[in-house]
């Protein structure tokens, strides 16, 4: 076999191997890989400020609150976006506000655009100034499990270093000097 008879063969090797229609060749349809949702991969709750945020933006665009209800979540998925996609469902179809809620467990999206939707006012205000609420109520949270981890982290510093500082400070210096006065 002759030096570019050999190269020939390593090369059309080489692009079999790495083409690309061998992937898709050998690829499972998107029939044979669908299978039942794992439950474990659900997306889980997400935070009341993003709702709320995703609702604004919805509402700014243009949309009505129940479509704004029913696109953020669909967008959002899982209970939580049943929850808002049934809400709007009945809101479109004239339910009253409360009957529309009934079992949701979206208390802050409920309670910040309930005023809105009863009185006819703007919902954007009142989404943003829930949100914020809730961001400050999470800061001052924050800040106030700060300030008490560092009282609630004197005593086991204090039983840890003060052990440390007396075997390790005091002891060879009170030792030294029992050597001098003794020795």
């Amino acid at each position: 076999m002759t030096p570019a008879v050999l190269a020939a063969l390593v090369a059309l090797s080489c692009g079999a191997a790495t083409s690309p229609w061998w992937w898709v060749a050998g690829a499972p349809s998107a029939q044979e890989t669908s299978r039942p949702e794992d439950p474990a991969l659900a997306p889980g709750p997400m935070d009341a400020v993003l709702l709320l945020d995703l609702l604004d933006v919805a509402i700014g665009t243009g949309a009505s609150l129940p479509r704004a209800l029913s696109a953020v979540g669909a967008a959002v998925g899982g209970q939580q976006g049943d929850d808002l996609a049934r809400g709007g469902a009945a809101l479109l179809l004239g339910a009253s506000w409360p009957s529309a809620w009934a079992g949701s467990a979206l208390t802050e999206v409920v309670s910040a655009l309930e005023a809105s939707w009863t009185t006819g006012t703007a919902p954007g205000p009142a989404l943003r100034g829930r949100a914020d609420q809730l961001r400050r109520d999470r800061r001052t949270r924050s800040r106030t499990a700060a300030g008490a981890l560092g009282v609630q982290l004197v005593l086991p510093l204090g039983l840890c270093f003060l052990p440390a500082f007396v075997l390790l400070g005091l002891v060879p210096m009170l030792l030294s000097l029992a050597g001098d006065l003794f020795g």
